[in-house]
């Protein structure tokens, strides 16, 4: 054997000598295709959460997508490539034995300032991917829990929702206060829920228009509760209505009432008002027939003293072999929309005329309101091209000189009626005028909607005795 064979094993020996079991471990992380996979996809995931994060946070980018990928996908992506590196790593191992590399056993040694090196370099990249990994956790789980997650990721199916949730009295309340509430086991049930809305909207079986009331929401003494109390004492309300007619668009009719909104009262400790319903120490509780909760053919009261009433109506039968329940009263049975409230078309003509954002100089133009906003539009888009200048036919129509002489303010009410229209009707989901009803008050008791389901003089005890719709039991003349 010649010189240069010899320098040449001893070259090589000390190359496998300074390798070792742990230098082809590592290697093998980079030479292995598996290793390499996992170390690009570790780093990508890293680098465009970092960058996701920091857009994110400066307020960049406004795209519920954008923050999926950041919060959701590229966390799952950097955990992969993490758990693709070992295995690569084990599998590189048992192709040792199978071409005779080293068989030495895996070992740490601190005493070795090179194990120490790779020791102390694990460590801080575990607490910096665990780092990251916290962080942006930490923020993904705040934005699923927020009200833009809500309200713009299903779009298509939560924008009527979302559209009525911001001009409502609880704008500035998340929607997962009141859906979801504090605690574990709700958050996880709301999740778990929510993969099955997922699969819904991807497979686009979801219902139009989303059913109501929401079957599983949860009681409102966990949620509402937390801001409203009806121990609170609030006494009388008092409550103005004001309406046009199509005879008079200038002069409207006032009716004001004084509402009996009630609680404890602090002077004789006892509950009253329409708050009475949903006292602490009286239960009130219904079975209804139906899933809107209007057809109701129970009620049943248990009062302080320990006394019990059933009243019953006898001509709705409750259906046998079907899934009827008892639901004790709470907030959301009077107060079924206290966020997501759609208008109706009176309402909004009148406030128009009210505000002066319809002229109410212009002959007609009331009726001729209603008849617009009240047509039926195939798509949004087709009531964003027809609605003005429909308005403004039915003008013309009435009278072309006048229709001249105010044209702009015409325009300016078929804008106005545009808007509102906009804001209330969503053919793509078939939600029209009335599809999400409230049941306060007895406006449209017709229907089968407010008070009237119960205080209806119909629904009878064994005594003989119905539960009243005496007016003055909860509003009368103000002072």
């Amino acid at each position: 054997m010649s010189a240069d064979d010899i320098n040449s094993k001893e070259k090589e020996s000390e190359v496998h000598v300074h390798k070792g079991p742990w230098g082809h471990i590592i290697r093998g992380m980079w030479r292995t295709p598996l290793g390499l996979i996992g170390v690009v996809i570790t780093t990508v995931s890293i680098t465009l959460m970092i960058i996701g994060f920091i857009v994110d946070t400066l307020g960049l980018v406004d795209n519920p997508y954008a923050a999926i990928f950041t919060y959701m996908i590229l966390p799952a992506g950097m955990m992969l490539g993490l758990a693709i590196i070992p295995i690569a790593a084990f599998l590189r191992r048992r192709q040792f034995y199978k071409f005779g590399i080293s068989k030495e056993h895996l070992h740490i040694n601190l005493s070795d300032h090179k194990h120490r090196r790779w020791v102390i370099g694990f460590i801080a990249l575990t607490v910096i991917n665990f780092a990251i990994l916290a962080i942006i956790g930490y923020e993904g789980y705040h934005f699923t829990d927020s009200s833009y997650f809500c309200g713009k990721v299903c779009h298509t199916v939560m924008d009527p929702e979302y559209t009525a949730y911001q001009r409502s009295p609880h704008a500035r309340v998340a929607c997962v206060e009141c859906h979801i509430g504090p605690g574990a086991q709700w958050f996880v049930r709301a999740k778990i829920s929510g993969l099955r809305q997922v699969l819904a909207v991807a497979t686009d079986s979801f219902s139009r228009p989303v059913p109501a009331p929401v079957e599983h929401l949860r009681p409102a003494r966990d949620t509402c509760e937390h801001c409203h109390w009806p121990e609170k004492f609030h006494g009388k309300k008092i409550k103005i209505f004001t309406h046009f007619d199509n005879d008079d668009q200038v002069n409207p009719e006032v009716n004001e009432i004084a509402l009996h909104i009630g609680g404890r009262n602090p002077k004789t400790d006892a509950f009253e008002g329409i708050h009475w319903h949903v006292s602490n120490n009286v239960e009130v509780s219904y079975l209804a027939v139906d899933k809107k909760r209007t057809q109701i053919a129970k009620v049943r009261v248990k009062r302080p003293d320990g006394t019990e009433d059933e009243f019953v109506k006898s001509d709705i039968e409750v259906p046998e072999g079907e899934d009827v329940e008892w639901r004790i009263m709470d907030c959301i049975d009077c107060h079924n929309r206290p966020t997501h409230v759609y208008d109706m078309p009176e309402e909004r003509v009148d406030f128009g005329l009210l505000s002066k954002r319809i002229n109410p100089e212009i002959p007609g133009i009331r009726e001729d309101s209603l008849t617009v906003i009240r047509k039926n539009y195939a798509t949004k888009d087709e009531a964003n091209e027809q609605i003005v200048s429909y308005l403004l036919e039915l003008q013309t129509q009435r009278d072309v000189e006048t229709a001249k002489k105010y044209e702009e303010d015409i325009k300016r009410a078929g804008e106005f009626i545009l808007e509102v229209y906009n804001a209330n009707v969503w053919p793509a989901m078939n939600i029209g005028w009335g599809t999400y009803q409230m049941h306060l008050g007895h406006q449209y008791a017709d229907e089968g909607y407010g008070c009237f389901r119960c205080h209806d003089e119909e629904h009878e005890n064994a005594n003989g005795d119905t539960i009243t719709q005496d007016c003055s039991l909860c509003h009368d003349e103000p002072e």
